[in-house]
């Protein structure tokens, strides 16, 4: 039986290649690994042109994983975190400054609009005792683009530390050290660079990271401490997800092969227009307006139609080839389908017509979402 194609926000459908990467195993302390260890690290910096001014700090475990052990290690214990918040993922950072005994706030906004950077202006004037700004630059929750090069600008006016969630963006969407001032960028194997999930990585500022030793609220998160240990031996600290780490190094192969950033994005652009173009087609509406949509994860609303039920809206599509997302709103009933993984706009058509299908054998009859 063949595989349906993930259309989610990660993890996402691979190529063969990145899978085969994996039928090999390595040992965690040999020569071979630790060089791809080395390879991925100089390979993730430039993307974001981060040599010279950034290290690459790779963290087992999910992209949650990576947000935590930012924030744990770069913000000392009398820090303020200020979270701008427009949707679930945003929460999510507020929800790790509270569990590790972070002082944060947030600038709350609604799940539609997309975060100002004058408005942080304004908190940041109007407090001073905030020493960190944490942005997700793309709210994977709704599919927003928040607007990184702003945000970061005024927190380096205002001399304030810059952490970016850039798990849904990092490798499609550009973000440049040279010209946006960031202290940390995380990322993940399993989104846009199309690995397979299980390792995170941090891009942090050299200067700031040399002062980070003795922040960290945990041993596995110290990043001070990753970074440390790596510099001196090349290796790991603790037992590393090889597979996962070679099936990485695999598809950063593929994406510069693949023309980088740009091309990258441009394909997840035109899925994503494909996608959309398809599914008002067929009269469903998207929840943000196009302005602020990323080319990450588009969300729908859910029909108004009695007969609709999401269980088995995925069900059906899921028979007919292909996973979509729930929704992760709490003003209205939703669903989600990303645009991200080994795939273009080909498939984006193909899924529209599994959907279509799969209203019909339904027998929804009303697709628009209730007023």
């Amino acid at each position: 039986m063949k595989a349906p194609i993930l259309l989610t926000p990660g993890p996402l459908t691979t190529s063969r290649r990145t899978r085969e990467a994996m039928l090999r195993d390595w040992g965690s302390w040999d020569v071979d690994f630790n060089r791809i260890t080395g390879r991925i690290r100089a390979n993730l910096l430039k993307i974001i042109h981060g040599e010279g001014t950034h290290e690459c700090v790779p963290l087992q475990g999910s992209g949650t994983f990576a947000v935590e052990a930012a924030i744990g290690t770069i913000v000392p214990k009398n820090g303020h975190v200020l979270v701008p918040v427009n949707g679930a993922y945003c929460q999510r950072i507020a929800k790790i400054c509270k569990y590790i005994g972070r002082r944060f706030s947030t600038l709350d906004y609604p799940e539609s609009a997309q975060i100002r950077a004058a408005d942080i202006e304004r908190r940041l004037a109007e407090d001073p005792s905030v020493t960190h700004v944490a942005l997700a630059h793309c709210e994977t929750g709704t599919g927003i683009l928040n607007p990184l090069a702003e945000v970061a600008q005024v927190a380096a006016r205002h001399r304030k530390g810059m952490i970016v969630d850039a798990m849904s963006s990092f490798g499609a969407i550009e973000i440049d050290a040279r010209t946006s001032p960031v202290d940390a960028v995380i990322g993940a194997s399993g989104k846009c660079l199309e690995g397979v999930p299980g390792m995170g990585f941090i891009l942090i500022r050299r200067a700031v990271l040399e002062k980070c030793e003795g922040n960290a609220h945990s041993l596995a998160m110290d990043l001070y401490d990753q970074w440390m240990y790596m510099e001196k031996t090349t290796q790991w600290r603790f037992t590393p997800p090889t597979h996962v780490v070679a099936a990485l190094d695999e598809a950063i192969r593929q994406f510069e092969e693949e023309g980088g950033v740009a091309a990258r994005g441009a394909r997840y652009a035109k899925n994503c227009d494909q996608l959309i173009s398809g599914m008002q087609a067929l009269g469903f509406s998207s929840f943000l307006p196009r302005a602020v949509q990323a080319p990450i994860i588009v969300t729908f609303h859910a029909p108004a139609d009695p007969a609709y039920e999401f269980k088995r809206f995925y069900s059906e599509v899921k028979q007919r080839g292909y996973i979509l997302y729930p929704g992760k709103l709490t003003q209205a009933e939703t669903f989600r389908i990303g645009c991200i993984g080994h795939f273009g706009p080909d498939v984006m058509s193909s899924a529209v017509a599994a959907i279509a299908d799969t209203v019909k054998a339904m027998g929804i009859t009303r697709i628009a979402a209730a007023a």
